[in-house]
């Protein structure tokens, strides 16, 4: 049974390039070579989404470096983006078509990423729901992700998963998901006072991808230490690394079939195939590798190339 665990999460598991870093053959390829079977990129900003001379020279150039590899790619939006006006709703069009060339079903968005419900919330549904059709006829899912506060502060809709569950049932298509964020989900426990799993657990018949990586809660009494930034809340450590309860959130995790993507900062990133090995460790359930044997940050960028802004 631990093998068939261990078999089902290896081919799960993804690893994703940071945003602003151009994932060429080279950088896909090490990904691969490390074990993972799928890979998470960014799109370009709005504005070249919306152009489709621009959308379609760098979903080119990204299918080709792709087609190197056998891993699957999820494709996330923009932060900018944000659904509700012609402008953005053409750039999701071209996000859709961006992610057909490059062969991926699953696009993640940050829906309704508002303080309290008004109308930007309600034009966003309603060009979400029209898209959700597009993306049913190319046979594409739109993963919406719970978000969480950066630094504390006031939160918004976005933050807790119940919200994004009841929009995905108002969108009422098969393309239309939630992606958990775990590492999201343990700032919003720590900042409402409940276990991680009483976030998890309503949601998970609704969820289509996973978003995994670490961090310390709400760091209510500064726990981190001296070593991160005191005010930062999302810090995506390595899986392991901060509190996130592993052995709580564990058997939701291995039951259920939807791809894993680790979200590590670039700053706390060991060796691909040393991360590949604390994630299946840590999920799995075994004893993870000595983190502190891992390359630091400073020769873990050098296995994917510089951004390229």
């Amino acid at each position: 049974m631990l093998i068939e665990h261990r078999q089902s999460l290896e081919r799960r598991i993804g690893l994703g390039v940071p945003r602003g870093w151009w994932p060429n053959a080279a950088s896909l390829k090490g990904i691969e070579a490390a074990g993972f079977r799928w890979t998470q990129v960014f799109a370009p900003g709005v504005e070249m989404l919306a152009n489709p001379r621009h959308c379609i020279r760098h979903s080119t150039a990204l299918r080709r470096a792709l087609e190197t590899t056998e891993l699957s790619c999820v494709l996330h939006a923009p932060p900018g983006l944000r659904l509700g006006s012609a402008m953005h709703d053409r750039a999701f069009e071209g996000l859709l078509e961006y992610a057909h060339q490059i062969g991926s079903r699953h696009v993640v968005y940050h829906a309704l990423d508002f303080a309290r419900r008004g109308e930007e919330a309600a034009d966003e549904e309603r060009s979400l729901r029209r898209l959700a059709g597009v993306a049913e006829t190319l046979r594409a899912a739109i993963l919406v992700e719970n978000l969480c506060p950066r630094q504390p502060g006031p939160p918004n809709l976005c933050h807790d998963p119940l919200s994004l569950r009841h929009l995905v049932r108002r969108i009422g298509s098969p393309a239309c998901a939630m992606l958990f964020d775990l590492g999201h989900a343990n700032v919003v426990a720590g900042v409402m006072r409940v276990e991680l799993m009483a976030l998890l657990e309503p949601v998970l018949g609704h969820v289509g991808a996973f978003h995994v990586h670490d961090n310390f809660g709400a760091r209510l009494d500064g726990e981190g230490g001296a070593t991160h930034d005191p005010l930062r809340l999302d810090l995506h450590l390595a899986p392991g690394s901060g509190s996130l309860p592993w052995e709580s959130v564990r058997p939701a995790l291995l039951a259920h079939p939807a791809p894993l993507l680790l979200e590590v900062h670039p700053a706390h990133r060991p060796q691909p195939a040393t991360l590949h090995d604390i994630a299946v460790s840590v999920i799995g359930g075994r004893e993870a590798p000595d983190q502190e044997m891992a390359p630091d940050a400073v020769s873990a960028r050098t296995t994917v190339p510089s951004a390229s802004r």
